[in-house]
């Protein structure tokens, strides 16, 4: 085993055939920084052209999960402290990042074993081979700070079946690993208690072009999911054009189900519900993950700069811990008709890509 890492926030290590990139910041379930991103892409860079290194696998260290999201509180810090380039500095790097993880030469194997959230999507969602357990819990709850789904998540929930991307979208929602699977966020599901013996056959007994064939040998069916028995309902209300159309709709379900949802929603930011249901729909129709990038990243720095929403919604969540925040406008009602049209408009003063 060869150690090439000077920063323990990322373990990066060969072992056999294998390529090792583990996150290493447990005690904030791994949540990412500009230092990780960093790291983790001049690893992937390096290894590039190196002929002893065939796959790549992506895992986090604790028992908690593979990667909550990135390091919220920083940006939070960040926006009050009036440093946008900063915050957009960090965005191109991470997007970067994703868009490297899916266009990689060599197979990227990654570890989605519990929480797997936020930046921890751009990771393992657009890795070749994606791996849950019984343990995952995927979401994309950026609206649940009065933001918007990025890293590509649009593109992984414009994929979905039905009006699922919107449904997960909009509410923030965990998957559970059949979930993720049925959703097509992950491809196999792995029992955790098998993961360490996945990781050393990767590294010395599979074969560099067909990795898949490894996995498949600890592949197990999980219980099947949920999701499709409530398709039905969720496909009718979130193909209204507007979020207050769907509200509407979730409301005249007659399930409960579907009113809590509609409860659930009203609660939301109506500025972040609106720029999400946007996003996701222009990246179900967009031409790549790249695309769907430079759409989330227009939208980012515009709750960046232009709206005080996702400020606010990193205070009360997570800061001050109050759970109530004070949304601008507080319902939807207020809302402006082309607020999303104006998220989506934004020009970025330094281009994504």
């Amino acid at each position: 085993m060869t150690d090439s890492s000077s920063d323990d926030r990322v373990l990066v290590r060969t072992e056999g055939a294998l390529g090792r990139l583990t996150l290493n910041r447990p005690e904030a379930i791994n949540a990412l920084d500009l230092g990780m991103i960093e790291q983790l892409t001049a690893a992937l860079e390096a290894w590039k052209t190196d002929t002893d290194v065939q796959i790549v696998l992506l895992d986090g260290t604790g028992d908690r999960g593979f990667c909550a999201g990135g390091d919220v509180r920083a940006l939070h810090a960040q926006i009050v402290a009036g440093e946008p380039e900063r915050t957009a500095e960090f965005f191109r790097a991470e997007y970067a990042l994703n868009a490297l993880i899916a266009e990689y030469p060599k197979t990227v194997v990654a570890l989605a074993d519990g929480i797997t959230m936020g930046g921890g999507i751009g990771l393992a969602g657009h890795a070749a081979i994606r791996i849950v357990t019984e343990r995952s819990k995927l979401a994309m709850p950026e609206t649940r700070i009065g933001f918007t789904p990025d890293v590509g998540g649009t593109w992984l929930l414009g994929r979905a079946p039905g009006r699922f991307g919107e449904y997960f979208g909009l509410t923030g929602d965990a998957m559970s690993g059949a979930d993720a699977i049925y959703l097509g966020f992950a491809d196999h599901f792995v029992p955790s208690e098998r993961l360490d013996a996945l990781r050393e056959a990767l590294a010395y007994r599979a074969d560099p072009t067909g990795p898949s064939e490894i996995v498949l040998l600890f592949d197990e069916t999980p219980d099947p999911s949920e999701l499709p028995a409530d398709r039905v309902w969720v496909d009718e209300a979130f193909a209204a054009d507007t979020v207050v159309g769907i509200i509407e709709r979730l409301q005249a379900q007659g399930i409960p189900d579907a009113a809590a949802t509609a409860d659930l929603l009203e609660g939301l930011a109506p500025t972040g519900l609106t720029v999400t249901l946007d996003a996701v729909r222009e990246a179900r129709a967009s031409a790549g993950l790249r695309a769907a990038l430079e759409g989330e990243y227009r939208r980012v720095l515009w709750f960046v700069t232009e709206h005080p929403d996702l400020v606010e919604g990193i205070r009360a969540q997570l800061v001050d811990k109050d759970r109530n925040p004070h949304w601008q406008p507080a319902t939807l009602a207020e809302l402006d008709a082309d607020a999303g049209a104006g998220a989506r408009e934004y020009v970025p003063a330094v281009p994504l890509f």
